[in-house]
């Protein structure tokens, strides 16, 4: 028998299905029950197994050749192909799956009409990216946002912030994304249309080439001739294109600053004020709701990729030695759909475990971020989503952002295929550290010690009316600088004015020579009682936009030439969805 011919269970003829899709839990069920024995089905399995074994070969390929200490090339180009045979293997498995009928313009078009939303200023040509919610899209993303805010902010007892959107250039430049926070971007020499570089690719190659840079992306696309995908003129040569919308403070213009790209960092800024708000205790996680901007190079798939949106995150705080959670008992039975890392680089599917068994085996890096996966699939599914459509996939290690320790997506199936609705990341304490290095304000937590213990201090205190005199009005960085000395950097700076009697000092591209007379160094014991730590950040971070997309999309049916939305835009207790009666 071919797959075509693959019969579906008489409650549920595929002449039936088609119509009946959704439309009450018997049938969900039922179609449920018929993925699992289709997917099972030897003959399935024989289509997808050379894919499986594909994948697996290029997934050992990649750990050979970082174990063998390849070049970073050689492993960007194995990691590419590796991508790309996951898109063969993930494409088929979607083929294989139900023929849901979806058509997603005219859902586009009824959500239009009905005003949930349309394009931004759409009576001047509209611009690509830019949406406006009208009476029942505000209704349904109110509810969402109150129901997330029910679920985790007043249920967890978080600290709730609201902090500024325009953020100066020192904090993002801290943060990293002044630097880092931009993709590879070509033009349209004639027209001047903007296209971004990685996905061009993937257009003319089908390939995912995340993992390229500037020099290989530039190769590529010469050796091909790519030109535009709409007009077929030349391209310019990719540069890094910033994806912050930057903007000056004040009349002057000499306060440089962004519209933020995500709520965090105004939580971390604000660390210490809540850290002095909860008595100084932790763990504690402090939650924001507010929009975001990147300006995205070529914004598609509608709500999904746009440059300003509604983001919800939490900043989870905790002991980076000891990131148990209290309330990890009350989840640990749930069941959750993983695609570990591993299996991807081994072309195995998704695995339904439950979160206690993923974290006891080191799957889920800890009890924490397993609790928070856990919650994020309970408000998910509260929220109008098919569980049997989420999954969570996790970061592979060339994804993996450099300050992370484990890194895990809630993707929700639409026909997008899967898109990423939440992240949720081990974020270490990368950010506070970084901060604080950028201010010399320490941005740590004081953690009580089972016992008193001794320890060495060395302490380099400045004499600030030489130094004063000496250096007239460099005098405060001077101090400043000796004041942020590491304990290391304490006793270098002991030993040379020992020794020699002088040491240079390095602030920025100066250096400046201080002397025995400037700086005092004493060395001595003391007993503490505490000791001090930069905590762990755990992070969930939900995007609206995501979340309304895939809440429409998922409950949406072509059903006798009339198009519907079933179950969702009702109003009910515990669902974010609105009343949908016109």
């Amino acid at each position: 028998m071919s797959l075509e011919q693959t019969s579906y269970p008489k409650a549920l003829h595929r002449s039936a299905y088609k119509a009946q899709w959704g439309k009450n839990k018997k049938h969900r069920n039922i179609k449920l029950q018929w993925y699992l024995d289709t997917m099972s089905d030897p003959k399935i399995e024989e289509v997808l197994a050379p894919l499986r074994a594909s994948v697996k070969e290029q997934g050992d390929l990649v750990r050979k050749l970082k174990a063998e200490g390849a070049p970073d090339l050689d492993v960007k180009k194995a990691v590419a192909e590796l991508k790309t045979r996951k898109k063969l293997l993930e494409d088929k498995e979607l083929s294989l799956t139900p023929n849901i009928t979806f058509d997603r313009a005219k859902m586009e078009d009824l959500l239009k009409r009905r005003f949930f939303f349309d394009q931004s200023f759409a009576i001047y040509g509209g611009i690509t990216g830019q949406f406006d919610f009208g009476p029942m899209g505000c209704a349904f993303k109110a509810n969402l946002l109150q129901l997330w805010r029910q679920f985790f902010v007043l249920e967890e007892q978080m600290l709730e912030v609201d902090c500024s959107i325009l953020t100066p250039e020192p904090v993002l430049k801290a943060s990293g994304h002044v630097d880092r926070f931009a993709d590879l971007m070509v033009k349209d020499t004639k027209t001047g249309e903007c296209f971004r570089l990685d996905h061009l690719i993937k257009a003319h190659l089908e390939k995912i080439s995340d993992g390229m840079n500037k020099n290989e992306m530039a190769a590529v696309m010469q050796k091909f001739n790519m030109k535009s995908p709409l007009t077929g003129n030349d391209l310019t040569e990719p540069i890094e294109f910033n994806l912050m919308f930057a903007t000056q403070i004040g009349p002057s213009g000499l306060i440089k600053g962004f519209l933020r790209p995500e709520t965090a960092q105004g939580i971390f800024v604000n660390f210490k004020r809540l850290l002095e708000f909860n008595q100084g205790k932790l763990p504690f996680a402090a939650a924001q709701i507010g929009n975001a901007f990147r300006n995205e190079i070529s914004p598609r798939s509608g709500l999904i990729r746009v440059r300003e949106f509604t983001m919800a995150e939490i900043e989870h705080f905790c002991d980076p030695k000891e990131k148990s959670h209290p309330k990890f008992g009350n989840v640990r039975n749930t069941e959750m759909l993983l695609y570990s890392a591993c299996n991807q680089m081994d072309g195995k599917p998704a695995e339904r475990v439950t979160i206690g068994s993923a974290v006891d085996k080191r799957l889920v890096a800890n009890e924490t971020l397993g609790y928070f996966m856990a919650r994020i699939q309970q408000f998910l599914v509260k929220s109008g989503v098919d569980p049997n459509r989420l999954r969570f996939r996790q970061h592979m290690a060339n994804e993996m952002a450099h300050y992370a320790c484990d890194c895990w997506d809630a993707e929700c199936l639409t026909s997008y295929g899967w898109i990423e609705c939440v992240g949720c990341a081990d974020r270490s304490a990368y950010d506070l550290t970084q901060h604080t290095q950028a201010t010399g304000v320490r941005l740590a937590a004081e953690k009580k010690l089972p016992e008193p213990k001794i320890v060495d201090v060395c302490e380099a205190t400045p004499n600030k009316g030489i130094l004063g005199k000496t250096f007239k009005k460099d005098a405060k960085a001077i101090t400043d600088a000796l004041a942020a000395l590491s304990l290391d950097e304490v006793e270098a700076l002991g030993q040379k004015l020992e020794g020699a009697g002088a040491y240079d000092l390095h602030i920025g591209d100066q250096t400046f020579n201080v002397n025995k007379d400037m700086v005092d160094v004493k060395k001595y014991q003391k007993t503490v009682h505490v000791e001090e730590i930069i905590p762990s950040v755990i992070e969930p971070s939900f995007g609206s936009h995501e979340m309304y997309t895939t809440g429409t999309m998922q409950c949406f049916v072509k059903k006798t030439g009339m198009a519907q939305l079933l179950r969702t835009l009702q109003k009910s207790k515990g669902n974010a969805n609105v009343a949908w009666n016109r």
